[in-house]
């Protein structure tokens, strides 16, 4: 069973994995209204062709908080129900035009948050096991959908700059990159078995 997933704004581009902890009912509504209200946002946080989410995956709504000062984002706490340990904090970056994929982990878990620009993140469910397996999703992230997207291990990923600005990337993995043993598989952006169009989409 995937860990509970916490929405501090609803945003239908965001994908939903996991179980709502609690909804907090207004006075006003009654319990079919909160039922019908529920349905919708699980049905429209999923898009379209997508028959489910990857088990596992978790998506963590990020709140920014803004004043004439300047804003502030709280991204990871170690009190995060998720949380399991420390490995390293990175910044990597993606080009206009640049594809990064796919990379996958045999023990790590990624903790992506786009923080400059927006970038399109690709999973691809390969766990022989998984209920899931040979699922694909797509998710939009960055300054516009400010997100914590946790992706387990054994789920292919890989992202690309949306626009024409760069994407500035930061992961927070639960492991230390090991540069005599690394943790990385690797397969290229356009491999066959995940057949995934990285093309911009029109109309």
């Amino acid at each position: 069973m995937s860990s509970p997933v916490y929405f501090t704004t609803i945003q239908p581009s965001t994908l939903y994995s996991g179980h709502l902890k609690s909804v907090t009912r207004l006075p006003l509504f009654s319990d079919w209204c909160v039922t019908i209200l529920l349905g919708l946002f699980l049905r429209t946080s999923v898009p379209e062709g997508v028959n489910s989410v990857i088990d596992g995956i978790i998506v963590k709504q990020l709140k920014v908080h803004a004043d004439e000062r300047g804003w502030l984002m709280e991204i990871l706490r170690c009190d995060d129900e998720f949380f399991d340990q420390f490995g390293q904090v990175y910044l990597t970056t993606c080009y206009p035009g640049v594809i990064k994929a796919w990379h996958c982990h045999r023990e790590q878990t990624d903790r992506l948050c786009v923080v400059k620009g927006m970038a399109k993140v690709a999973l691809w469910d390969g766990r022989e096991n998984s209920p899931t397996k040979g699922e694909l999703n797509v998710f939009y992230m960055g300054e516009r959908n400010p997100i914590l997207l946790v992706i387990p291990p054994g789920v292919w990923h890989g992202f690309t700059a949306v626009g024409n600005e760069v994407a500035f990337l930061i992961n927070c993995p639960n492991r230390p990159y090991n540069y005599a043993d690394p943790d990385e598989l690797r397969r290229p952006y356009n491999d066959p078995e995940i057949g995934y169009d990285w093309s911009v989409r029109h109309g």
